[in-house]
C-alpha cells in the first residue's frame, strides 16, 4: 500500500493572481492567500479568487467602522493609518491579510470537506470543521487586533 498522496497543482494564471480590492483596503495576491492557508490545486484558480473575494468583502465589511474613523482623520488607505512596522510594512497590512486568508481557508475547509466513506473519514470531515471554526478564529482576532478591540467578548446568559 502507497502513502503517496498526489496534490493538484495551483492553477492559478499569473495574470490573474492579483484581487483588485477598493482602493482603500489594499490589493491581495492569490498566490500569497493560497500559500498562506496551504490551499492546494484541487481548488481550481477561478474558485479561490470568488471565494477570497467573498473573504475581502466580509473582512471590508467588518472593519467598516475603523475605516470611517481613519477616512474622517485623513487616511487615504489602510496603509496610510499610522502603525509599527513588521519586516518592513504596516502591522495593519499584515494583520489585514492575515484576517482575509484565515477567512478563506475556513470557507475552502467548509465548502471542500476531506472525506470518504468510511468512519475514518468522517471524523477528518468533522475534524476539518473544527479548524474551519479555529481559522475563523483567527480572522476575527486578526480584525480585533486591527481595531483595538479586545479578543474575548463575553456574554451573560
Amino acid at each position: 500500500m502507497s502513502a503517496f498522496i498526489a496534490a493538484a497543482p495551483d492553477t492559478t494564471s499569473p495574470e490573474r493572481d492579483t484581487l483588485s480590492n477598493d482602493g482603500w483596503f489594499p490589493d491581495l495576491s492569490l498566490a500569497n492567500l493560497r500559500e498562506t492557508g496551504r490551499i492546494d490545486g484541487t481548488v481550481t484558480g477561478d474558485r479561490l479568487r470568488e471565494l477570497a473575494r467573498y473573504a475581502a468583502l466580509s473582512i471590508n465589511a467588518r472593519l467598516r467602522e475603523f475605516r470611517a474613523g481613519n477616512e474622517g482623520a485623513g487616511y487615504r488607505s489602510l496603509a496610510a493609518v499610522p502603525s509599527s512596522r513588521f519586516d518592513g510594512e504596516s502591522r495593519l497590512l499584515v494583520l489585514y491579510r492575515r484576517a482575509v486568508a484565515c477567512l478563506l481557508k475556513a470557507d475552502v475547509m467548509e465548502r471542500y470537506p476531506d472525506f470518504d466513506s468510511t468512519g475514518s473519514g468522517e471524523r477528518r470531515a468533522e475534524d476539518a470543521q473544527d479548524n474551519a471554526g479555529t481559522w475563523r478564529r483567527n480572522a476575527s482576532w486578526a480584525v480585533s487586533d486591527i481595531t483595538g478591540a479586545t479578543r474575548s467578548v463575553v456574554e451573560l446568559i
